[in-house]
């Protein structure tokens, strides 16, 4: 027991000896200055404020939403109006170069498919184009040489039907219902005839203006021929060189609205000739029937009526019951009259529907809008172009505007050489 009590003396003994020796070398140690440590505040730079630039003036606060965008429109309408101007009236000034160009286009159209058989047949391109467009020429002047022997022909008994139909009237003035005297009969024939002299000068510079377009005439079938060659031959060189001409990103739309385009015109021009065709057929087989003077020239005249809708085919089937009048009489008229009205009826609810269908489908209304705005601007070869032009800016336009998935470059279909 005493030496458990010793033992714990020697050990509170060495502790508080330990902890005095701790305090005392800590006493003697130089305590450290403090340095109290700060941070700086740096005052936040304001954050730049967003400032919104509108092209709006205050007053425009004033004026309603929808009046502003139409404003918007407006303008932009006005710019786009007066681009086209420029380019009509541009186009008026070289028409000897682009109502060549644009006939080639049609024959192109229509005479591409047999190019692509000959094609298939193994023979080079320049051949099978140039056997083509032989054929083609060597059929139009067969037909216009056919034309012209019975017209030609035909003409003189034709007068004389026609002066005897003018007799006819006469007597009819005098004994019919409207019991004219002979002098009054004889003063509309001295009207008449004053007329005709007092146009004459007119008619006359008129046949001098066109004398001087002979040249004109001529350079314009040249340029027909060699374009529509070409066109057949090297179309798709053409039109890739146009398609590289514009935005790489807008080259397949672009490419893709052309190639829409063409075949709505290969379609319009093929479907026209068919339904040409048929019509002229038709109208021909009715004028044998009747044994009507010139049954093949009126034909041919339908056949080219027929380019022009609604409006070529009425002018047509008129000189047709003209005819039939002068040489016939007014019941060969009225049969004729009737034949021609059935003709028409079978081209608007049969064959337009079934042939061209709703591809190159046009509303009436714009179609006699463009016929109309053809003939002002161009005369008869603005109203021949002017349907199909609608019919292809239709199709453009539609594809250009219709959503479609990113293309990748390298589906640029006219990056390709050749």
């Amino acid at each position: 027991m005493n030496r458990f009590r010793r033992v714990r003396d020697n050990l509170k003994k060495a502790y508080n000896s330990g902890r005095e020796q701790v305090r005392t070398a800590r006493d003697a140690r130089p305590a450290p200055e403090r340095e109290e440590s700060y941070t700086e505040f740096v005052p936040r730079e304001p954050e730049p404020e967003i400032v919104h630039h509108s092209t709006n003036s205050r007053d425009d606060a004033d004026v309603p939403q929808p009046l502003r965008i139409a404003a918007a429109w407006s303008w932009r309408l006005i710019v786009v109006g007066v681009i086209g101007l420029a380019l009509l009236r541009l186009i008026g000034i070289i028409s000897v170069v682009v109502v060549p160009l644009a006939i080639a286009l049609l024959l192109s159209a229509l005479l591409g498919p047999a190019v692509g058989w000959l094609l298939r047949a193994r023979l080079p391109r320049s051949l099978a184009t140039f056997l083509v467009l032989i054929g083609g020429l060597a059929a139009v002047a067969g037909t216009l040489t056919l034309v012209v022997n019975q017209f030609i022909n035909g003409l003189p008994s034709l007068t004389e039907n026609a002066s005897a139909g003018v007799r006819q009237i006469q007597n009819w003035a005098r004994t019919g219902p409207l019991h004219l005297s002979d002098a009054q009969v004889d003063q509309a024939i001295d009207s008449a005839q004053e007329w005709v002299n007092s146009n004459t000068s007119q008619l006359t510079s008129t046949g001098i203006a066109t004398a001087a377009t002979i040249a004109e005439v001529a350079t314009g079938l040249v340029l027909v021929l060699f374009a529509t060659f070409f066109f057949l031959r090297d179309g798709r060189k053409i039109f890739r060189f146009i398609v590289r001409l514009f935005p790489v990103n807008a080259r397949w739309s672009i490419a893709d609205a052309g190639d829409a385009s063409w075949a709505t015109l290969g379609a319009y021009v093929r479907a026209t000739v068919l339904v040409a065709f048929i019509d002229a057929v038709g109208i021909g087989l009715a004028l044998l029937v009747l044994d009507v003077r010139f049954p093949f020239p009126l034909a041919a005249l339908v056949f080219l009526g027929a380019f022009i809708p609604i409006v070529g085919a009425s002018i047509s089937g008129a000189v047709a019951v003209l005819v039939a009048l002068v040489d016939k009489g007014w019941v060969v008229a009225l049969l004729t009259l009737g034949a021609v009205i059935l003709v028409q009826q079978l081209e608007g609810h049969v064959l337009q529907p079934l042939i061209m269908g709703r591809a190159v489908a046009i509303h009436p209304l714009a179609v006699i809008i463009g016929i109309a705005c053809g003939v002002v601007l161009a005369g008869i070869i603005g109203a021949l172009v002017a349907v199909p032009l609608i019919a292809v800016l239709n199709t453009g336009v539609r594809r250009l505007s219709r959503r479609r998935p990113e293309v990748p470059p390298d589906a640029v279909v006219v990056t390709a050489g050749g």
